[in-house]
């Protein structure tokens, strides 16, 4: 059992998959910065109602954004616990491309990246890229997007539908096994931030003094 776990935004998901990527059960809701609260215990909900045990997984996979920080944060935390306790194969799976993946009407994927910016990815491309509110409208113009809810509220766009990927996510991670089933380096996997979050920065501070 795959298990498969969305934190990039406000609107989280997580889901059960078989070892092929056959969905076995998912979950998906909205939440008002509390993933660090709700994650484990929509996982441990949705295990019980699908009538299986942590014991039966058999790798873990997670979106890894670009995406909220904290709910990043959060979810690979979780993930990483997981897959190092159970002693099992993680998978890291780009956030905006599952879900792509999980909306299938979607031209194009959108993530809070700011106040008034997002990460853009439209179908096709492979990289994503930040835009301000003004550019991500005419983009869109009337094209079918996914997008979190509070996102879609901020920036006016109608009809946007929240993600629900981790489906998508454990479906991406069973092939991805399929090839190689060792999956990903445990303690270098990290988010994919696209740029760095508020207040870090890449550039030195200069000589470093030992107290």
């Amino acid at each position: 059992m795959i298990i498969a776990i969305e934190g990039a935004s406000s609107d989280l998901s997580v889901a059960l998959s078989q070892p092929d990527g056959t969905l076995i059960a998912d979950d998906g809701w909205t939440t008002a910065q509390r993933q660090s609260a709700e994650l484990l215990p929509r996982l441990m909900a949705l295990l019980a109602r699908a009538n299986r045990d942590l014991r039966d997984t058999t790798a873990v996979s997670v979106g890894v954004g670009p995406g909220s920080f904290t709910g990043l944060r959060v979810a690979l935390a979780l993930a990483k616990g997981l897959a190092f306790g159970l002693e099992c194969p993680i998978v890291g799976v780009p956030s905006l491309d599952a879900w792509l993946a999980a909306h299938a009407d979607a031209a194009a994927a959108l993530a809070r990246a700011g106040a008034q910016e997002a990460y853009l990815l439209t179908r096709g491309e492979t990289v994503a890229r930040i835009v301000d509110r003004r550019i991500a409208v005419e983009h869109i113009g009337d094209a079918r997007i996914v997008a979190p809810s509070e996102l879609a509220e901020a920036f006016g766009l109608g009809g946007a539908e929240p993600p629900r990927a981790a489906r998508a996510v454990g479906m991406m991670a069973a092939a991805r096994l399929a090839d190689d089933p060792h999956g990903d380096d445990l303690r270098a996997m990290e988010p994919i931030y696209v740029r760095a979050p508020r207040g870090v920065t890449t550039q030195g501070e200069g000589e470093v003094r030992w107290l």
